[in-house]
């Protein structure tokens, strides 16, 4: 248990460092020719992934198609708004949006899979969207590109969630990291094909921090998730704010006011209840075995 929700730790770490790079390349290259170039290290994580009976065409197909699709649109969106979103706001305030994930996650479970909703998950809801309207505080701040972008990546990642738990637990790993993989990779290409500048050196320096940081996260969170229960795994992904505000400070010389902390205490209380209310309501292993 406490190996498993160590590895969580360190893999969010990875994923927030890898954040960081990606935000360091603001203005020296597109977001979709960032994604491209990430993805395409990621697929490096593939052979620690693969189960001895697992083929290389699993990285394409699965059992249900239609949900491989939705996770590959999903990752390839999802993907593309988050670099977006770094690169154009300070990181604490994007993991504050995009940590409205397992709200979205309610909302679209209520829609998608008639699950029942407990007046006490439509308050943590009700919270969390007034911890975002803290945050943004529309009309008295510029809102931009950016936290749109942030937006659509937390509703994207909350339909791929759906779209694992409507895989169940007999979907192949391979097949599920392949989708978020494959998605950004392909999205990325066709974007970045008109307007195609090859990298200089420091470039290629934080393209490579930004996805193989990435797919390392992703092979650790995969063996969190084997040797933990993912519900004691998944709370470690708000270890990512403290990242944020560290490398937000230090690094970018970002600065937090009060009512931006207090959005932030609200969103991410609002995120956690969330997680472990759905724990009572639909336990995980009713679930896919991959969070």
């Amino acid at each position: 248990m406490i190996k498993g929700v160590l590895l969580g730790f360190a893999s969010f770490a990875a994923y927030a460092i890898s954040d960081a790079f990606v935000k360091c390349l603001h203005g020296t290259i597109a977001p979709y020719e960032s994604v491209f170039f990430g993805a395409a290290f990621g697929l490096l994580a593939l052979p620690f992934i693969m189960a001895k009976e697992d083929r290389w065409r699993d990285v394409v197909t699965a059992r249900k198609p239609v949900l491989w699709w939705i996770r590959a649109l999903s990752g390839a969106i999802g993907n593309i708004a988050s670099v977006t979103a770094f690169t154009l706001l300070p990181m604490a305030e994007v993991f504050t949006l995009i940590f409205l994930m397992p709200i979205f996650v309610t909302l679209l479970s209520v829609l998608f899979l008639k699950e029942h909703v407990g007046w006490r998950r439509w308050s943590a809801v009700v919270v969390g969207f007034l911890g975002v309207l803290v945050v943004l505080r529309p009309g008295f701040r510029a809102l931009g590109v950016g936290h749109v972008a942030a937006l659509i990546c937390g509703l994207v990642a909350a339909a791929s969630v759906v779209a694992l738990r409507m895989a169940g637990p007999h979907e192949k790993r391979i097949s599920l990291y392949g989708a978020g993989v494959v998605g950004p990779l392909v999205a990325g290409a066709l974007m970045m094909i008109p307007h195609f500048a090859w990298p200089n050196l420091h470039q290629w320096e934080l393209l490579a921090g930004y996805g193989l940081l990435a797919a390392l996260a992703g092979v650790l969170l995969m063996y969190a998730t084997l040797i933990a229960p993912a519900n004691r795994v998944a709370p470690t992904q708000y270890s990512q704010m403290l990242w944020a505000i560290g490398f937000g400070y230090w690094l970018f010389g970002d600065k937090l006011d009060w009512p931006m902390l207090i959005g932030i205490v609200m969103i991410l209380g609002a995120g956690l209840f969330t997680l472990v209310r759905e724990e009572k309501v639909t336990p995980w292993w009713k679930r896919a075995k991959m969070v």
